[in-house]
């Protein structure tokens, strides 16, 4: 940032970082939980699956590939009114939230399945063969076998929902892709704008790191 707007801007991008971490949290979480049931409702109903039921499955995948392609700006504006209804507002950072939640959950219930469909059906099988139920055995042995690439799934999903905040502009929401558009891109001002991606890519760097550590750790076993 140059020296004439240094005093003011810092204060505005450190609130700016703040609410990329604080959006992309509270999406992470629910959105996460949401695509978790989703994923693991789209596998367990597969034909051959733990609890196989083709309608039920049928109903999941409509869902998921009805949602999941849509561009996230065209979906913000898709599900204002759902946010109006939910959370009391079309704009600001609940509804970007909230938005976010939504697309986050159909895209996450993909990586859950694919992720899960790796875990061997002879392990499934051993652990049927001594009568663990099938909700024991999606507990104790689906999941478990699953984490190591669901840690990498989940870390993929953090990223990709820091670059979807970078449209939180549109409906008044903030962090740091809003900071780099309105006091950058628009101001014309390279150095605010490199400042703001910096800060974006070395949270991402520091996060993918962290899940790719965990992710080792947990294969190791």
């Amino acid at each position: 940032m140059t020296d004439t707007n240094m005093d003011q801007l810092w204060p505005l991008f450190w609130d700016a970082a703040w609410e990329t971490l604080y959006i992309v949290a509270i999406t992470l979480t629910l959105g996460g939980l949401l695509g978790l049931v989703l994923g693991l409702g789209l596998y367990v109903t597969r034909g051959g699956g733990l609890y196989a039921s083709r309608p039920v499955n049928l109903v999941l995948n409509v869902l998921v590939n009805f949602f999941r392609p849509i561009p996230f700006v065209i979906f913000i504006a898709a599900v204002q009114p759902f946010a109006r209804l939910v959370v009391g507002t079309g704009i600001g950072n609940p509804a970007i939230i909230f938005a976010l939640t939504l697309a986050a959950a159909f895209g996450i219930s993909r990586i859950v399945e694919q992720n899960l469909v790796t875990v061997d059906p002879g392990v499934i099988e051993a652990a049927r063969s001594v009568g663990a139920s099938r909700a024991r055995i999606v507990r104790t042995v689906v999941l478990p076998e699953a984490l190591g690439p669901l840690v990498l799934g989940y870390t993929f999903a953090f990223v990709a929902l820091v670059d979807m905040t970078a449209v939180a502009g549109v409906i008044g929401g903030g962090g740091l892709g809003n900071f780099a558009l309105q006091y950058g891109f628009r101001q014309f001002d390279t150095v605010v704008t490199w400042t703001a991606v910096i800060a974006i890519v070395v949270l991402v760097q520091v996060v993918q790191l962290a899940g790719n550590t965990a992710a080792r750790r947990i294969l190791r076993r």
